[in-house]
């Protein structure tokens, strides 16, 4: 993790403006979709969301949105200083604290009163906030900062563990306010998922096998563009018996163009095939955050 933070004012503005439009995005879905669904969304939202209606409905009080976040959010943001990135972590601070605020005052409003339109679109409007989010390379925080902690730094695979805590959150909801809402929440989740799996690549695995005259000019750009290594294997081409390379790599999903775009330059006949990767094992390179 870098220990100084180090401004680029044009690049970190862009960051910042697409935090801020992401927050307004997410807040704005909150206070009409998920709010008149009674949706119970994943993470650190969720969980304030259903603490909310929980103390509405057992104490009748009316808590705010963003103190019961920010709560939530306290022990994961002390992670994210630590050991992920500062300026990472600031910029999620401020899409925390932002669409915390904006929830608290932006009235909450209907659209539709039809709960089936509201999870879909919901989840799609939710997906499109936190993957916009993402590319400004920041988190929603709570259960995003312990998925990287966990990944980065341990090479653990987080995703069962976020799976099981939103599925508890469910539960909980299902048995104070019914299973209909616990069901709508899971269409509500789905779609906001499969949005992020479109828009957002960064944690998505590739696997490239380039058939090539040119292996190692191919691995000396794969490493530049990405710091991935790549194997070299010597093989036999099957119709006219001369000699091929295959060149075997596993990169991360957002490099996939710059690596084609790449390949094309170094070897125009190159022959090149990916496919994704669900599950590998050994060191990875992922890129820290900053």
């Amino acid at each position: 993790m870098n220990t100084s933070i180090q401004i680029d004012p044009v690049k970190d503005g862009k960051r910042l403006l697409m935090v801020c439009i992401a927050a307004f995005i997410m807040a704005l879905n909150i206070r009409t979709l998920v709010h008149t669904g009674g949706l119970i969304p994943g993470g650190a939202t969720g969980m304030t969301i259903l603490i909310q209606r929980l103390v509405k409905l057992l104490l009748s009080v009316d808590l705010p949105y963003t103190p019961v976040n920010l709560l939530l959010n306290a022990v994961p943001v002390y992670i994210g200083f630590r050991f992920i990135g500062k300026k990472f972590t600031l910029l999620s601070l401020v899409m925390i604290m932002l669409s915390g605020f904006l929830t608290d005052l932006i009235p909450a409003h209907t659209l539709t009163q039809d709960v089936l339109l509201i999870s879909v679109f919901g989840g799609i409007v939710n997906g499109f906030a936190i993957s916009l989010c993402l590319r400004a390379d920041a988190t929603s925080g709570g259960t995003d900062f312990i998925a990287i902690y966990l990944s980065q730094m341990h090479g653990v695979e987080s995703w069962n563990l976020i799976l099981g805590f939103n599925a508890v959150l469910l539960l909980i909801g299902g048995y104070f306010f019914g299973p209909d809402k616990a069901l709508y929440s899971i269409i509500f989740q789905y779609a906001s998922t499969q949005v992020l799996h479109l828009m957002h690549r960064n944690y998505q695995k590739v696997t490239f096998l380039i058939v090539t005259d040119k292996p190692e000019q191919i691995c000396a750009g794969i490493h530049d563009m990405t710091h991935h290594g790549a194997t070299i294997f010597h093989g036999e081409g099957g119709y006219e018996h001369n000699r091929r390379d295959l060149v075997y790599s596993v990169i991360s999903g957002s490099d996939v163009r710059g690596i084609k775009k790449g390949v094309r330059e170094i070897d125009p006949s190159a022959f090149v095939n990916t496919f994704s990767s669900g599950e590998i094992m050994g060191n990875f390179y992922m890129q820290p955050k900053d």
